[in-house]
């Protein structure tokens, strides 16, 4: 089952896809935004062409976990997309995950990786969303795992 990930910025949406296996993250692409409308129609477009059965969305939580600006931002994008997602009558679940500090870990995994600044500037969103989606692919592991044989019922 393929779970894609979005990284949602003022200019951009870095997109992350799982393997079918919903185990791995891999960095995809990065979008240039053109509103909420047709964004959500580029997300839409993509989730079907990779048959993806979830969305993992990054929330830009405060360092004190409480939601700001940059949050409430995400959030009127996620109402377009999840009335999108409704009027194309998809099952497609949208989860949010904490993405605090997954900028700055890509960020460091780039520059450990010896990327130059352009490439670093043009792919730090898609691993950002990477990161986002790794984190919460590892957190439904450790649930799974931790749930009794009668509760193992799909997570997402």
């Amino acid at each position: 089952m393929r779970v894609l990930a979005l990284d949602v910025g003022s200019k951009t949406i870095g997109l992350a896809v799982s393997d079918v296996g919903g185990s791995m993250a891999h960095a995809r692409e990065v979008l240039r935004r053109q509103g909420h409308k047709l964004d959500s129609a580029a997300v839409l477009a993509l989730a079907s062409e990779l048959e993806v059965r979830a969305l993992v969305v990054g929330l830009p939580l405060e360092l004190d976990g409480s939601e700001g600006h940059r949050a409430r931002l995400v959030r009127r994008f996620l109402k377009v997309l999840e009335a999108a997602i409704a009027e194309a009558e998809r099952a497609l679940p949208v989860h949010t995950w904490d993405e605090r500090y997954s900028t700055a870990a890509a960020e460091r995994t780039l520059l450990e990786a010896d990327v130059s600044r352009a490439k670093r500037k043009q792919n730090i969103d898609a691993v950002a969303a990477q990161f986002i989606l790794q984190g919460w692919l590892d957190a439904q592991a450790r649930r799974r795992e931790s749930s009794t044989p009668d509760d193992r019922g799909e997570p997402w």
